[in-house]
């Protein structure tokens, strides 16, 4: 057994570790200046000098990487159930990236939200939330830029240290609009791979498509017979994802007669079986990004002379993923109707002091269960998705079982587009 001291001496030591590991990979030029602020995700514009292999695998495989497998697992079991909370819950991703080793002995330990309530990697944003109490974040809207970001936390902190999640920028087009969805709040170039999705509103701002990088696992590609196209490879990026796959719908009902009230909406989880909520239901749960992310095209070699051409498959960007038959009917939320306060004079919901200030964008979704869906009456009524004002662009968004958080971002954006239609 390990001494105390022993564990919290390795523990002071892992922030001197990444700091040498991250100075040996500068060397290198393979990791960005913001890296340790948004998950340590790697780009690939930097152009490194020519080493010998033996010295790249060197630093990859240092001393720290002899520890015998019982104490490292020990070691990084006993940091994961200490650090809890953002920023100190960095030091879990910094152990994954220490080595090879540590990084299999991370990911080994670490589990998804749906079971331990916490998010760690950047996939744990694309797995459902946990089933008990609801992962609470904030939402801070930037007008000027039409910028939308998502931090872990109650309410913002004084010091500006909450932890980014996820970024949208709203781009208004002649017939839509687009919410770019990135892992960072500086790109939201399709071509970068912090690329996660979108989400698009039709022409009167009633109807929303939520686009996902990446298929869902478990699903189904529902083709369009669009023909191929070939083009060549200096028009295209290879980091650039393949499509976007179609993964929800969301709707807002039309105020036909201009009636003042709350909005009514209703969204279709296309990806979520109904059954998920069921008592013994489960979830798509991904549990990385598929290999296809970053290398998403096929080359060819043309002909002599020619530059390399790519094959692009049948798929569009509205190409929508569906159910396997044996998961039957998909999730479907509905808001849940508020209540008309007569000495308020105003429609009031229950929001459990997590909103404080009326809006017309605030919102509860449940889920909708026939009579005939083995769904006990208390989950029934447990509320997946809240969103409400608490301050001058700021909002919280708490969420649950079986959304992710990349979904429930993405259902909170389609709030803050204008409807004339539905108000």
């Amino acid at each position: 057994m390990l001494s105390v001291e022993l564990i919290c001496s390795i523990k002071m030591s892992l922030k001197n570790i990444v700091r040498e590991l991250r100075e040996m990979k500068d060397g290198l030029g393979n990791i960005s200046g913001r890296e340790g602020r948004h998950w340590g995700r790697r780009t690939r514009s930097h152009i490194a000098p020519d080493r010998a292999p033996n010295q790249i695998e060197s630093i990859q495989q240092g001393s720290w990487a002899n520890l015998p497998p019982e104490l490292l697992l020990d070691i990084i079991q006993r940091v994961e159930e200490s650090e809890i909370l953002w920023p100190a819950r960095a030091v879990i991703v910094f152990c994954g990236s220490v080595c090879k080793s540590w990084r299999e002995v991370t990911k080994e330990i670490v589990k998804t939200p749906e079971q331990c309530g916490r998010l760690t990697f950047p996939i744990s944003l694309k797995q459902p939330g946990p089933r008990e109490l609801p992962i609470q974040c904030f939402i801070r809207r930037d007008r000027t830029t039409s910028t939308y970001r998502l931090y872990f936390g109650l309410v913002p902190s004084e010091n500006e240290s909450d932890k980014l999640l996820l970024a949208a920028r709203k781009i208004r087009k002649a017939t839509c609009t687009d919410f770019v969805i990135s892992l960072v709040s500086d790109d939201f170039s399709r071509t970068s791979n912090t690329y996660v999705g979108k989400l698009r509103s039709n022409f009167l701002g009633t109807k929303f498509t939520i686009y996902d990088s990446q298929p869902p696992c478990e699903m189904a590609i529902q083709p369009t017979g669009r023909p191929t196209r070939r083009i060549h490879s200096k028009q295209v990026s290879p980091r650039v994802p393949a499509f976007n796959y179609t993964i929800s719908t969301i709707s807002y009902e039309l105020n036909v007669l201009r009636t003042r009230g709350p909005r009514r909406m209703h969204c279709v989880m296309e990806t979520i079986p109904v059954s998920s909520i069921e008592e013994g239901g489960t979830a798509p749960t991904p549990t990385s990004f598929p290999h296809s992310f970053y290398e998403p095209f096929s080359f060819l070699q043309g002909s002599k002379g020619k530059d390399p051409v790519t094959v692009l498959s049948s798929p569009s960007p509205s190409d929508s993923l569906v159910l396997d038959r044996r998961s039957g009917e998909p999730l479907v939320l509905r808001n849940k109707a508020p209540r008309w306060h007569e000495q308020l004079q105003c429609w009031c919901l229950n929001f459990k002091g997590r909103v404080t200030v009326a809006s017309v964008k605030n919102f509860q979704l449940a889920a909708v269960v026939e009579p005939s869906q083995n769904v006990s009456a208390t989950e029934q009524e447990k509320v997946i998705l809240q969103f409400g004002k608490i301050g001058k662009d700021i909002f919280t968004m708490d969420y649950r079982y079986p959304l992710s958080a990349f979904q429930a971002f993405a259902i909170c954006l389609s709030s803050f587009d204008t409807k004339p239609a539905c108000e």
